[in-house]
């Protein structure tokens, strides 16, 4: 695969970024692309490793060393085609996956996998420029109608593989606009909404109809789409936030992390978002709680609003700078990692317990009490978290941002509705109940009602949605028609 001797001739190089300086101005993506030539030189790098572990590391098991040779080779047009067989939108996902195949890679032994990513992402950018991915209109239809609630990434996958089927597919979104968390939740710094915008014109050729501003279980209800479709996947994503019940959670200018970047993402998109209702970070101290990637898409949007400071706190210890590979490779380690947002300009502290909040004469918070905490294991091996004695202390702040991640998806409407009339199951964690193998793979405890990505899974990476979606269509279309010529 590739040059042979290509991983010893060459350096691993990636994409760079703009000054941090010159990016905190705008909400344009600002990733610098390798030229090429460049490219074919880090394709050269792929090697010949007898078991290709980038293949398990990746959720929906893209053919890397395939596409790599071929971008090696300069064959930019076999490798789109390669890469779409496995991954409809690796536009999305060479952005914003955190690259769990680069992990996996066999270079990452000494810290210097393949650039896949930057690869993967250069050659579907190259194909959409040449004109190469075009729409693939069934010539055939069979008649059969399928519903899908969410336009995430896991019902635009699921509705792409269906329509491409033949399947006539009516997409439900309750926004304004087509997307999901990759519309509003995603800042357009990392991901440009073009791109969605691009694919939802290709699928409407393909056929598939999008319906928006369509809240099924509040404006259309559930019953309607089973009477009137043969087949409903619900792909509405993980929705309900987790929550800090504290004393002063109810004071004005503490806020779910999702309110804040959706206002935000809906304004530089161009819809008119009120100032009453817009949250804004100018001239602010902003505290992040939280330490993953919600978080981080917080602190690049509070720099772009001209945070005064911004300081992000994390409940868990500080994960070590490097892992310790023969205990952790293949698989994706617990390691510190520093996000371009971070790096644009943040605070960062571990262990920090928030115990309080403090508010001002008008009800608006200024301050966090808190304490740091150390993590032990118990005497059965689990982790236990105590307080640090003579830790207390308080730090000022103006605005507060939840990013704690997601429980389960919204309960409220639809998913209620479904466990009244019909029974709908739901697991432990309170996601919708569904297996992903067997002859019932995706199907919930409804005949003929599917499950798919977050709402499903709980919490995940829109790797995960993808290829969830995909298997999802293949369920559905052997459901519809006995068999499937769709790949799982």
């Amino acid at each position: 695969m590739g040059k042979p001797t290509g991983f010893l001739e060459y350096d691993r190089r990636d994409r760079r970024y703009e000054p941090a300086a010159d990016r905190v101005v705008h909400y344009r993506e600002f990733i610098v692309p390798l030229s090429d030539g460049e490219l074919s030189t880090q394709g050269a790098r792929c090697m010949d490793c007898g078991i290709p572990f980038c293949h398990q590391g990746c959720p929906v098991n893209n053919l890397i060393p395939d596409w790599n040779d071929l971008v090696y080779k300069s064959d930019w047009q076999s490798a789109i085609e390669v890469l779409h067989s496995t991954n409809n939108f690796p536009e999305f996902t060479g952005r914003i996956c955190p690259a769990p195949c680069e992990t996996s890679c066999t270079l990452n032994i000494d810290d210097k996998p393949v650039a896949i990513k930057t690869i993967e992402c250069a050659i579907v950018d190259k194909a959409w420029e040449q004109g190469w991915i075009k729409p693939q209109v069934p010539e055939r239809r069979t008649g059969k109608r399928v519903a899908i609630v969410g336009s995430g990434p896991a019902g635009l996958a699921c509705a792409q593989q269906l329509a491409r089927a033949g399947h006539q597919v009516s997409v439900y979104e309750k926004a304004d606009r087509i997307g999901g968390l990759l519309r509003y939740g995603i800042p357009d710094f990392k991901l440009s909404k073009k791109l969605i915008d691009r694919r939802q014109s290709q699928m409407r050729t393909e056929g598939v109809e999008f319906h928006t501003h369509a809240h099924v279980g509040v404006t259309i209800p559930i019953a309607t789409l089973r009477a009137d479709y043969d087949a409903l996947v619900l792909a509405g994503g993980c929705e309900q936030p987790r929550d800090l019940p504290i004393p002063g959670r109810e004071l004005q200018g503490i806020h779910f992390a999702m309110d804040f970047l959706t206002r935000n993402s809906k304004r530089v998109q161009g819809s008119y978002v009120a100032e009453d209702d817009f949250i804004s970070a100018h001239g602010k101290r902003v505290l992040v709680i939280g330490g993953g990637d919600t978080g981080s898409d917080c602190i690049g949007t509070s720099n772009r609003h001209g945070a005064k400071s911004v300081t992000q706190i994390e409940i868990l210890d500080k994960p070590p700078v490097k892992e310790d590979k023969g205990l952790t490779w293949p698989d994706w380690p617990n390691k510190l990692r520093t996000s371009s947002s971070q790096e644009e300009g943040c605070d960062r502290h571990w262990n920090v317990l928030t115990k309080a909040f403090v508010g001002d004469d008008q009800g608006r918070v200024k301050a966090v009490k808190y304490c740091l905490v150390r993590w032990d294991k118990d005497a059965q091996g689990r982790w236990q978290m105590s307080e640090v004695p003579g830790s207390e202390a308080e730090f000022q702040v103006d605005l507060v941002l939840l990013a704690m991640g997601f429980v389960h998806p919204v309960h409220d409407g639809m998913l209620d509705a479904l466990k009244a009339e019909a029974g709908l199951e739901l697991d432990p964690r309170g996601n919708v109940k569904a297996p992903t193998e067997g002859a019932e793979a995706y199907l919930t405890s409804i005949p003929g009602v599917f499950g798919a990505g977050d709402m499903r899974r709980g919490q995940s990476l829109v790797v995960w949605a993808i290829r969830e979606g995909r298997q999802c269509a293949r369920a559905v279309d052997e459901w519809l028609m006995g068999r499937s010529d769709l790949p799982r």
